[in-house]
């Protein structure tokens, strides 16, 4: 790199900084106009408000990757069936959204990293529903044209898991069971500064979805079983921990082994995963899996070898089959749990409920472990609660959704209406 390559270079955090900085002031410095122009348009007219200047999306659904699709297809096929407009924007140029044929629901790919957050930031909705994490923490900035901005779980699991600050500023949380509450709330009180969030139990839409399909699947003929790796990433996670020496003794199982690794992991991970796959290739009993629909896999396994990831929940709560979950001594620092387990709140527990920990020394005996596991299933009446705990509102997620959006959007076209004809007396 010469001198001037060096002077011009930004790391990427750096970059990342730089771009929220620039849109905060841009985006200030516009809405700042805006409201002067409004006011100047407001006494022009003699107190009337021009309603093109109001204008806004309705219903908006943001989605950062394809990979939450899943998630968003049963809440559009909703808004579909009752004919309401719906605009759905996506940062992942091949989501499979955008091969939808839909009628009332718009599907547009936005650009993907500081572009699509661009667009995002000036956004004009009514409100608007996002898996996404960290609204207002990083690049994605709250714009002043939305009314409403409600976040929904791409799983089951704890709300305490997402890197810190991650929904401190969504105005509400849906939820699928208590746990996401009691944490949510236990964060508010440890953080008083944030905004108390609009709470409310729908269920889980994608794993209504996947109990369907689960009921319509045909049950698999090869009678080899067959064991998933479903990792998540970081250096907590069970591939990055054990890697190779896991792998390696489940091959000696004789067992079909599929690994699964988190789609991040071929993003942050590239030398593990391109190490991994070149020193365990694909074979008659071994499978590397990128499908972006987990069904098969997950319909397929008969044990799931796994670690923190909510994929456990997925599978033990749809499919009811036993787990096995690493000891990988998970780091809580980047997330929201260290705050609730600096202050004794937080415990970590779900997991020994429904799958049974595993740790090295048990790699010379793994077989013997996945089959008793299998034949004795001593783990289901532990599923049984969880699933009480977890996924209420089974079968109801997307309408339950629907509903308390569009019950939501009423509400506020209400209170605005209301504060129009306070100001134009």
């Amino acid at each position: 790199m010469n001198d001037y390559g060096i002077l011009l270079y930004i790391d990427p955090g750096t970059g990342s900084m730089l771009f929220s900085v620039i849109v905060g002031v841009a985006a200030a410095v516009l809405f700042f106009l805006q409201k002067i122009w409004l006011k100047v348009k407001f006494m022009i007219s003699g107190g009337k408000v021009d309603k093109t200047d109001t204008h806004k999306i309705p219903y908006l659904i943001f989605s950062d990757n394809k990979w939450y699709w899943n998630i968003f297809k049963p809440v559009c096929d909703e808004f579909e069936r009752r004919k309401i407009p719906l605009e759905y924007w996506t940062a992942a140029a091949n989501d499979p959204a955008l091969n939808e044929k839909y009628e009332y629901v718009k599907c547009e790919f936005i650009g993907e990293g500081n572009k699509a957050f661009a667009k995002l930031n000036f956004a004009k909705a009514g409100i608007l529903l996002s898996t996404t994490p960290g609204l207002d923490v990083y690049q994605w900035k709250r714009s002043q044209n939305v009314d409403w901005y409600v976040h929904t779980f791409h799983s089951t699991g704890d709300s305490a898991l997402y890197r810190m600050f991650g929904l401190d500023f969504y105005d509400a949380v849906l939820l699928s069971g208590s746990i996401q509450e009691k944490n949510i709330r236990n964060m508010e009180k440890l953080r008083p500064t944030i905004k108390r969030k609009e709470l409310t139990y729908v269920g889980s839409a994608y794993m209504d979805v996947m109990k369907i399909r689960l009921n319509d699947a045909k049950s698999k003929k090869d009678g080899i079983r067959t064991v998933l790796v479903a990792s998540s990433w970081g250096k907590s996670s069970v591939l990055s921990r054990f890697g190779g020496k896991l792998i390696e003794a489940l091959q000696k199982t004789g067992y079909n082994i599929i690994v699964r690794p988190h789609p991040q992991s071929f993003v942050s991970e590239i030398p593990l995963m391109e190490s991994l796959q070149k020193q365990y290739p694909e074979s008659e009993k071994m499978h590397w899996n990128r499908d972006n629909d987990n069904f098969d896999v997950l319909n397929e396994a008969d044990i799931m070898i796994t670690d923190f990831s909510s994929v456990i929940f997925d599978y033990a709560l749809v499919f009811d089959k036993p787990v096995l979950y690493a000891d990988t001594s998970f780091d809580l620092s980047p997330y929201d749990a260290w705050w609730l387990e600096r202050e004794g709140l937080y415990r970590f527990d779900a997991h020994k409920r429904i799958g049974q920990l595993f740790n090295e020394n048990d790699f010379e005996n793994i077989k013997e472990l996945i089959d008793r596991l299998i034949v004795e299933d001593p783990l289901r009446s532990g599923r049984n609660e969880l699933r009480s705990e977890r996924w209420e509102y089974a079968g109801e997620a997307a309408v339950r959704t629907v509903d308390y959006l569009v019950g939501k959007h009423e509400e506020l076209e209400h209170t605005r209406k209301k504060t129009e004809e306070v100001v134009g007396e």
